[in-house]
C-alpha cells in the first residue's frame, strides 16, 4: 500500500516537535524550520542525511527495525507514536496485508452472547465495547443509560467520534471538550495506522474533515494515543456533573475491539450519580414508572 504521504507528515510533524535544546543541540541562528533540521535527525540516529530525507519523503519500504529504532530515538517518540512508526513502516512493506487478517465490518458485528452477560453483570459503573474506529457496539444497561446523549444523536452504530465533533451535545456532556477531542483523533490516527485497509474508517475520517474544521486541524497534527487509563469529566443530563476513572482493555479474543469500563470513587458525590442512574435505568429497562433522578448536589 503507497502510504507515502502519511510517513512524509507523520515524520515531518514529529521534527517539528522536537527543539535543539530537547535534544542537547545548539539553537543557533537563522533556523527556518520548527523543532530539528532533518541533518540534525540524521545525526542523531547515525544515518547520512540522504538517507533520512529518502525516509522523510515517505519511503519506508524495507528499512530495518534497527534504523527505525534509531529514528524513534532521535525523534523522542513516546511509545504510541514509536508503534505507529513500525505500523507505517509494515503498511509500506505490505506485511500488514500478510499479518492481519479483515476484520468483520461494524454493520455485521454483534457480541459474542457471553460477553452480553459479562456486561450486563457489571453493575456499577457504564461499561461497553467499541472498535478502533469508536464505534459503541454494545453496552451494559448502565451504559446505556450514562451515554443516552450518544445513542439520541443517531447513527448505527452509533459512534463516539461522530458525536464528539458533528452533534451540539457533545460540549455540554464533556466539560474538557478540546481535551476530549484530541484524544479522540488520536486514537483514530493511531488506528489508521494500524489497520490502513478499514474502508469505513476512511469514510468516517472523510466525513468529518468535511464537516468539522476542529476534526480536521486535529487531524492534520498527526497525534497519536494508546488509550488505557485515566480520569474524565462528564455532564449527564440527568445526574449532572460526574468525574470517572476509566480503563480500557484490549480484547484478545476479538482484535480490534477494547472493553470500557468507569467507575466512581466509593462513597463520593460521583458514585451516588451513577447509582441514581443506574437505579433510572432499571426501571426503564422493566417498563416501570420513574421519575427523572436528581442530581447529588441538587436540593430537594
Amino acid at each position: 500500500m503507497d502510504n507515502r504521504d502519511e510517513v512524509r507528515e507523520y515524520l515531518t510533524s514529529r521534527r517539528a516537535k522536537i527543539t535543539p535544546a530537547q535534544a542537547g543541540l545548539p539553537a543557533g541562528d537563522r533556523r527556518r524550520v520548527p523543532g530539528l533540521r532533518r541533518s540534525e535527525v540524521a545525526a542523531l540516529a547515525d544515518v547520512s542525511v540522504e538517507y533520512y530525507a529518502k525516509l522523510e519523503r515517505g519511503h519506508l519500504a524495507g528499512v530495518s527495525p534497527a534504523v527505525l529504532e534509531a529514528v524513534a530515538r532521535a525523534l523522542q517518540l513516546d511509545d504510541a507514536e514509536r508503534a505507529h512508526l513500525l505500523d507505517l513502516a509494515h503498511t509500506a512493506t505490505g506485511a500488514d496485508t500478510l499479518s492481519r487478517p479483515r476484520k468483520r465490518t461494524t454493520r455485521t458485528w454483534t457480541p459474542d452472547p457471553s460477553l452480553q452477560w459479562i456486561l450486563d453483570a457489571i453493575t456499577a459503573g457504564p461499561a461497553f465495547v467499541r472498535n478502533g474506529r469508536m464505534d459503541l457496539l454494545a453496552a451494559n444497561p448502565l451504559g446505556r443509560a450514562f451515554y443516552t446523549d450518544v445513542y439520541a444523536s443517531g447513527g448505527q452504530p452509533p459512534n463516539l467520534a461522530r458525536f464528539t465533533f458533528l452533534a451540539p451535545a457533545a460540549r455540554r456532556f464533556y466539560p474538557d471538550w478540546d481535551t476530549v477531542a484530541d484524544v479522540t483523533v488520536a486514537i483514530l490516527r493511531t488506528e489508521a495506522g494500524r489497520d490502513p485497509h478499514d474502508k469505513d474508517l476512511h469514510d468516517l475520517v472523510g466525513e468529518l474533515s468535511t464537516r468539522s474544521d476542529d476534526f480536521r486541524t486535529r487531524w492534520g497534527a498527526h497525534d497519536v494515543r494508546r488509550h488505557g487509563t485515566g480520569a474524565k469529566r462528564f455532564h449527564h443530563l440527568l445526574v449532572g456533573e460526574v468525574t470517572l476513572a476509566y480503563q480500557s482493555l484490549e480484547m484478545t479474543a476479538d482484535p480490534g475491539h477494547a472493553l470500557s469500563i468507569y467507575a466512581a470513587a466509593p462513597g463520593s458525590p460521583d458514585d451516588e450519580a451513577l447509582r441514581l442512574l443506574a437505579s433510572w435505568a432499571a426501571a426503564q429497562d422493566t417498563g416501570e414508572p420513574a421519575a427523572a433522578p436528581r442530581p447529588p448536589s441538587a436540593s430537594p
